[in-house]
This record gives structure tokens, C-alpha cells and sequence, in this order.
């Protein structure tokens, strides 16, 4: 088992995520009771805001992506315990599910991503009144993992090409076929469902195109399910997202990746300062320009750009790599000038 780089917290918890929570009275006080795995309806602006500070009510809906998922909730959290009379319904459905199911059509007012929105799901939003705004949320480590007991992998290390011979389309079957001196045992594959941004972000990186995956895997949007398959069988591997493993760091092992300057394992030191190439990423929520004409969803946007620049929370806490205060500064010009625009 690798050391943990980061003194990151064990006991994994189900896909409701409630340990991560933040510390103090004010976030015990707003619970994560609002939070659900289904959309509500919240919907697109439709909630009852009714002005500023403590007075703010009303509905807000997010959905998308499952690496986003555990920096939303607690954000979210925090909102609530400052603002009781707003209620929070947040799902992990995928980048890609959020979008094209519940964000574009209009009945969510945040959508959280792992990838930048694609073109089609640009004009799709489109074709239905709706305009993102993007807001960049944190920077993530991808991360791949193997069972503890794998002690064929030298050195915990494995490389890019390695790692496309394993994902790729015609992946390898058996672990010797991508290294000699690697076991003739079956690779058994877990990681993340089409529907997500984290497939889409790995396969564009690893194997050179969107889509260009096996399909000889099991496929999820719960990062825990992937969690617990790769802990289950020797000769399994996984990836998602390092807030998981963060919060996991003695259920697997992290392995380091080489693409050509020596090997390098996932932490938030390594993905913050570039080193951790190329599976460092940047992290997304999109809010519904409609939806900021309402009080309650602009005051959250605000919230939430606030807090991704929060160490503690977003790094200490969550695991991702805080914005700087450079990039916050950009993201919270981007979301007063929509803020304007829609309440105008």
C-alpha cells in the first residue's frame, strides 16, 4: 500500500457522502438532509427568492457529475446552515446524464461537470432557452487504483501506454499481455459509466480519442462501487476521481503515472503544481443564467465561487485542489457579469 500524500481520512462512505462535512456548529447545524440521489423540482428558476442575507428562500436543483458530487454537497451543506429556508437537491448523475437529462432541458439550476461542456450539449441547452455559465468548481487528480495485495506492478508505477493497452479498445485480456513478466491472470476492469465526465476526460487522455474504451468492464457513477470491486479481486484496477481515494487511502492502492518524466503519484501537490500529467483536470459546476435571476440561486453561485477558494474545505476536507485566488477572482467576475445580465 502507497503512504498517503495527503493524510487523507478512511471509512469510505455510501453515495450519499455525508462525511464530508464541515467542521463547526454553523454546517452541523444545516445537516445535508436536503441532499438526494434524484432530482427534485427545483427546477430552472422556479424557486421563491426573496432578497438577500438570512431572509433568501426557495429551491435550488443540481445534478451531474460524480467527482463534483462530494464538493457540492458540502458546499451545499454550508449554504443551508447559513440559509435554513433554502432547500438543496443535489444527484450524482454523470457530466454527461446531468446535462443532457436535467440541466439542458431545464429542470436543474446547476450542473456539475468534470469536463467542459460539449458542443452538442451547448446546443442542445440552446435549443431550449437555457445558457450555462461555467464556473470552475477545483482541480482533480484522476486517479487509478489496484487491489493492496497487487504486488506485480513495480513500484506502484505504470504508464500512460500501459494504461492505454488496458482501457483502450482492444484491450488486453490477461495482465501479461501488457507486460511480460506481469501475471497471465485475467485484468478485471471497474471504472466510470459513458454518462460521465471522468470516462469521457479518461479516454480523450489515455487512449487518444473520446469513446475509444473497452467496453469489457464494469461501468458505474458510483466512484464506491468501483471502490469496493478493485478491493475485492487481486487483479483488478479502477479509476476515479482523487477525492475518493483521498477519503479511501488504506481500501486501495494509488498507483503513480509515467508519461515519460518518471513516476509520479496523485496528490494535491502534484496535480496543483503540474507535475501529475496528464491526468490532472479542472473541475466544472454550470449554473442556468435564467435561474441566477433569482435571488436565492444567485446568492448560492456567489457562495460557492466564495468556497472553492476555501483550503480547508476544498482540499483539507473533500480532497481537490483549491482555486487560486487568481482563478476565483476570473470565475466571480464571470458570475456577477451573468448575475447582472439575468436580473436586469
Amino acid at each position: 500500500m502507497t503512504d498517503d500524500p495527503n493524510g487523507g481520512r478512511s471509512g469510505f462512505e455510501s453515495s450519499s457522502r455525508r462525511r464530508f462535512l464541515l467542521s463547526g456548529a454553523a454546517l452541523a447545524a444545516g445537516g445535508l438532509a436536503g441532499c438526494t440521489e434524484t432530482p427534485g423540482s427545483g427546477g430552472n428558476g422556479n424557486g421563491n427568492g426573496n432578497g438577500g442575507g438570512d431572509s433568501i428562500s426557495g429551491d435550488i436543483a443540481i445534478a451531474g457529475s460524480s467527482t463534483v458530487f462530494p464538493l457540492m454537497e458540502a458546499i451545499a451543506a454550508a449554504f443551508e446552515a447559513e440559509h435554513p429556508e433554502v432547500s438543496m437537491d443535489i444527484s450524482s448523475t454523470g457530466s454527461g446524464g446531468g446535462f443532457s437529462n436535467f440541466f439542458c432541458p431545464g429542470q436543474t439550476d446547476f450542473n456539475n461537470a468534470s469536463r467542459p461542456i460539449k458542443e452538442e450539449e451547448q446546443q442542445l441547452c440552446s435549443d431550449n432557452g437555457v445558457e450555462p455559465v461555467e464556473l470552475q468548481a477545483a482541480t482533480d487528480a484522476l486517479t487509478v487504483v489496484v487491489n493492496n495485495d497487487n504486488e506485480f506492478i513495480e513500484d506502484d508505477c505504470i504508464t500512460i501506454d500501459e494504461l492505454n493497452q488496458i482501457w483502450g479498445e482492444d484491450a488486453a485480456e490477461t495482465w501479461s499481455e501488457v507486460r511480460d513478466d506481469w501475471p497471465d491472470e485475467e485484468i478485471e476492469r471497474y471504472g466510470a459509466a459513458e454518462t460521465s465526465g471522468t470516462f469521457d476526460y479518461f479516454t480523450e487522455t489515455v487512449n487518444g480519442e473520446s469513446g475509444a474504451h473497452t467496453d469489457d468492464y464494469q461501468a458505474t457513477e458510483r466512484d464506491n462501487t468501483i471502490v469496493q470491486g478493485v478491493k475485492g479481486s487481486q487483479y483488478a484496477i479502477g479509476y476515479f476521481g482523487f477525492s475518493y481515494y483521498y477519503n479511501n487511502p488504506d481500501q486501495v492502492t494509488a498507483l503513480k503515472v509515467d508519461n515519460g518524466d518518471g513516476c509520479v503519484l496523485p496528490s494535491l501537490d502534484t496535480a496543483s503544481n503540474g507535475e501529475y500529467t496528464p491526468l490532472s483536470r479542472p473541475l466544472f459546476t454550470y449554473a442556468s443564467k435564467s435561474s441566477l435571476a433569482e435571488e436565492h440561486v444567485a446568492e448560492f453561485a456567489r457562495f460557492f465561487v466564495e468556497q472553492a477558494g476555501n483550503e480547508e474545505l476544498v482540499a483539507q476536507q473533500v480532497g481537490y485542489v483549491p482555486l487560486t485566488d487568481e482563478q476565483q477572482s476570473e470565475v466571480m467576475d464571470r458570475l456577477e457579469t451573468a448575475i447582472q445580465e439575468a436580473q436586469n
